[in-house]
């Protein structure tokens, strides 16, 4: 059984070596074949040359770049598309989630095909935080999805579920839900956070905001609009 882990990023050169290292020292721990899969969402910077690099030093590390950037749903979806694992963990390429968290989650396997991190004490900015409480208290109320955190990249899914869920652009956000709208299992563990040491952020006002509440809307029609009949007699 491999192990796979998905990390989208754009433009992570300064914060990719030390994650790489870090990363791969707790994944050769947990004592199971294991593959990292990087996606290049559309890099301006020296990425792509870096994981070409890292590719030729790691031989369990393999990349994918894209022409343009198409966002993380997108770098999201193609991982998982390429990931040759059973369960596929994430996490994102800036370092402000704790590899050393994947061990926690992993015993969870035998309860629930997704397993969300919550991240207890943020270390984000104060307009982040705020953002992130208000939209996690909206999304929690109309989506009921049962978890306090979705915007945590650290996730464990069940490949074969994951599988059976349609993605659309910004739809990341809302893993929990979609998830159980299709009956399946989902838990959440709490995790650490850390700030980011170097590099930009790649969100701002608007994609944290504004487009995600036309996604949260989509969500719940979803959720509201689901055909689920039960069948009590047949022949």
């Amino acid at each position: 059984m491999i192990l796979s882990v998905v990390i989208p990023v754009k433009n992570e050169e300064e914060n990719l070596p030390t994650l790489c290292e870090e990363l791969f020292s707790v994944l050769r721990s947990v004592n199971e074949p294991f593959e990292v899969v990087i996606v290049d969402d559309g890099s301006t910077d020296k990425t792509l040359p870096l994981l070409e690099n890292l590719s030729q030093k790691l031989p369990e590390l393999r990349y994918l770049s894209f022409d343009k950037n198409y966002g993380q749903t997108a770098a999201f979806l193609a991982g998982f598309r390429a990931a040759r694992g059973d369960w596929i963990i994430t996490l994102d390429g800036d370092g402000q989630n704790d590899p050393h968290d994947i061990p926690k989650l992993l015993p969870l396997r035998s309860e629930a095909d997704l397993v969300v991190g919550r991240r207890k004490k943020r270390k984000d900015s104060l307009s982040k935080r705020v953002i992130s409480r208000v939209a996690n208290a909206v999304r929690s109320r109309l989506c009921d999805d049962g978890v306090d955190d979705t915007g945590c990249s650290l996730k464990l899914f069940r490949k074969s579920a994951l599988q059976e869920i349609k993605l659309f652009r910004g739809m990341h956000r809302f893993f929990p839900a979609l998830f159980r709208m299709e009956g399946f299992r989902v838990q959440q563990i709490d995790v650490n956070h850390r700030p980011r040491l170097k590099g930009k952020s790649n969100y701002n006002i608007f994609n944290r905001s504004l487009n995600p509440i036309i996604d949260l809307f989509a969500v719940w029609w979803m959720r509201n609009r689901k055909v689920d009949p039960k069948v009590v007699k047949s022949r």
